[in-house]
């Protein structure tokens, strides 16, 4: 009874040894023994690990690979267009030993406020160098100015015993003071470059309706020249076809241009003319017969002029014109301020194709036959 009550405890203190003489090192971390603060031995490899109980502590730090945030910080490139940049880092602890002599019983947070201290920096040192812009760093040379913060920030943490793998820039922006007159300088630069692409577009738009208003004039000029001609050919033609026609009585042309005259003149309800009634406009409508024939008389013979003497054609048996002798044709005193006409009309008053201007076998004309022509009719009263 009393042996198994001292065996109990015996039993219970050496297996409280045994346990804390035993610990365990995971796959994602590394192990410090520590014996009254000094280091004596490091556990990297997972597994079972063996200590002097009461005696040694064991310390773990993770083996993973870490992340750091920075703080935002303000940097100014050389364009003086200064900028917020916010950066991330990655890390892990390479050597658990200078990173224990290094930061002490702080571990990882004293770690990354070591870590934010030299990355900072660098960020303001690599952002800041001679020939870096704003335009630099928001550009496709981001990479580039990254690996080089990288690079120095892996020199300067590794007497902390950590391995920077990489920074990153997160975010680049335009401080809160200076985003109203960047923004109003980027407004500014768009309206100049939308005012330009307008002018150009308007000059173009001028260019080609310049362009087609002188097409349109070369089109219409040489359609109405074309125009012009055509109707000038038809207008010839028109004429040549008249000539033609009324050129086989000249009396009936002259009858259908009065004619034309009269309608063209006496239109309308409201036409008034004031012209002499003894005109050569009213030669027709003061006459029944026409110019060049002899009005007949009341026993119903042609009035002869006095004095004047037949000559018949030679040849011909066709009738012969009367040949005046100078002496007036006798007309009735009614009829006398008709007999005049103008010599223009007395020449056109010879019908082509009378008995008295030649033979009909297409014998020539003896003068007193074309005197007898030429001599005017005395037209008489009806």
């Amino acid at each position: 009874m009393k042996k198994s009550a001292f065996i109990l405890p015996v039993a219970v203190v050496l297996g409280a040894v045994a346990l804390s003489s035993v610990f365990i090192v995971d796959e994602r971390e590394k192990a410090l023994v520590l014996q009254f603060g000094q280091i004596k031995a490091v556990k990297e490899e997972p597994g079972l690990a063996f200590k002097i109980p009461f005696i040694q502590d064991v310390v773990y730090y993770d083996d993973r690979i870490l992340s750091l945030d920075t703080d935002p910080i303000e940097v100014t490139p050389s364009d003086d267009r200064r900028l917020v940049v916010d950066a991330f880092a990655r890390y892990r602890i390479a050597d658990v030993v200078q990173f224990r002599q290094a930061v002490g019983v702080g571990g990882e947070r004293a770690a990354e406020d070591r870590l934010a201290g030299i990355i900072n920096p660098q960020i303001r040192a690599v952002l800041g160098s001679d020939g870096v812009t704003s335009n630099t760093i928001l550009s496709s040379d981001r990479a580039t100015l990254m690996a080089r913060i990288t690079q120095q920030a892996r020199t300067r943490a590794a007497p902390l015993g950590l391995e920077v793998l990489d920074v990153r820039l997160k975010q680049t922006a335009l401080p809160e003071q200076n985003l109203d007159a960047t923004f109003a300088r980027m407004r500014a630069e768009r309206e100049r470059e939308a005012a330009d692409e307008i002018a150009r577009g308007e000059e173009a738009a001028q260019r080609v309706r310049a362009q087609a208003d002188r097409t349109v004039v070369e089109l219409v000029s040489e359609a109405t020249r074309d125009a012009e001609v055509t109707r000038g050919e038809a207008d010839a033609e028109r004429n040549r076809i008249f000539a033609e026609a009324f050129g086989k009585d000249e009396e009936f042309f002259e009858f259908y241009r009065s004619l034309t005259a009269y309608q063209r003149s006496l239109q309308g309800q409201n036409s008034t003319m004031v012209m002499s009634p003894d005109g050569e406009f009213f030669e027709y409508l003061r006459s029944t017969q026409p110019r060049g024939t002899a009005a007949p008389s009341g026993d119903g013979a042609a009035a002869q002029p006095q004095g004047g003497t037949a000559t018949p054609a030679p040849d011909s048996g066709g009738s012969a014109s009367a040949a005046p002798s100078g002496s007036a044709p006798a007309v009735d005193d009614t009829a006398a301020g008709d007999a005049a006409e103008p010599a223009d009309d007395q020449a056109a008053s010879a019908a082509p194709g009378s008995d008295a201007t030649g033979a009909a076998d297409g014998g020539a004309a003896t003068p007193e036959t074309a005197d007898a022509s030429a001599a005017p009719a005395a037209p008489a009263n009806p």
